[in-house]
């Protein structure tokens, strides 16, 4: 149980270190670069023993590790920047409830059956983004940018659909924790080459602070992989009952500390999207075990 009490408060400190970016004039871009060689470094440090050299023999995984790392730093990038703007509350539903599309995507490549319950979970998922994207508003008083929170639901669904058909069919021997390391270091690699190219052209420049950021974000980004990975082997419970828990819980944090710590907006049509969320989570649960 102690990896997964871990694993959720990480994830839901991602969120409270995004929100606190923008009090502390934190450049985004920049911190999350340093984020990912943060997390790789971390992933490598842990995980390099089990580097087999034939996994150079068989690349398939290597485009989809270039795929994963264009996705992690472009949502990552959209997740810091909606956390700001939307709220952390909206901005983790988002995330959390692209579990729908990653459904779908099984459903489809994998010809799983799909039930009443399972309709309802994904409907319910659909109704708690809607209203919670809808009730948003920037720190302006303006509108929340609710673009940003679709495209958070629909690429985090492409991007968990992505890293489960490659787990199931293109590692070969790579293990999925090196495979993760890899993806996040390219992610940084990237990251890098964009944010060198503005600096070049006189755009932006680096400081010490978003570098002090970026490392204290990668921490518990990795983190929040290593130990979900952690508790699928030490609770002895179904992967789909420690994903949905994990779900549960990280929504139900960030919008405790949203409300609370932040004082974001609760209002009706908000409290209703978190509750149609949660309970898109538990139908969609409950369909798995039946």
């Amino acid at each position: 149980m102690i990896p997964l009490i871990l694993s959720i408060a990480s994830s839901t400190v991602i969120f409270v270190i995004f929100k606190l970016f923008k009090k502390y004039s934190i450049d985004t871009f920049q911190a999350i670069v340093i984020n990912y060689f943060t997390a790789a470094i971390l992933g490598f440090s842990l995980y390099g023993h089990q580097w087999d050299n034939a996994a150079l023999e068989d690349v398939r995984w290597m485009k989809f590790a270039v795929l994963a790392a264009l996705l992690f730093i472009g949502l990552f990038f959209i997740m810091g920047k909606s956390s700001q703007l939307n709220g952390v509350a909206s901005t983790s539903v988002a995330v959390k409830m692209s579990m729908a599309v990653s459904l779908l995507f099984m459903v489809y490549m994998y010809s799983e059956e799909v039930g009443f319950l399972k309709i309802t979970g994904i409907m319910l998922a659909f109704i708690g983004v809607f209203l919670v994207s809808t009730s948003s508003k920037a720190s302006n008083g303006k509108k929340g940018a609710a673009w940003m929170l679709l495209l958070l639901f629909l690429g985090s669904g492409i991007l968990d659909s992505t890293l489960n058909y490659v787990l199931k069919h293109e590692l070969g021997v790579l293990t999925s924790s090196l495979f993760s390391a890899i993806g996040l270091g390219l992610a940084g690699v990237l990251g890098f080459l964009i944010l060198m190219i503005r600096v070049i052209q006189g755009n932006e420049q680096i400081k010490i602070r978003n570098v002090f950021a970026g490392v204290i974000l990668g921490i518990p980004n990795y983190f929040s992989i290593y130990l979900l990975l952690l508790s699928y082997k030490s609770t002895g419970w179904q992967d789909s009952t420690v994903l949905a828990i994990t779900n549960v819980s990280v929504v139900l944090g960030s919008a405790i500390i949203g409300f609370i710590a932040f004082k974001e907006d609760s209002n009706t049509k908000k409290i209703i999207g978190l509750i149609s969320a949660i309970l898109a989570i538990a139908t969609l649960y409950i369909a798995s075990t039946i």
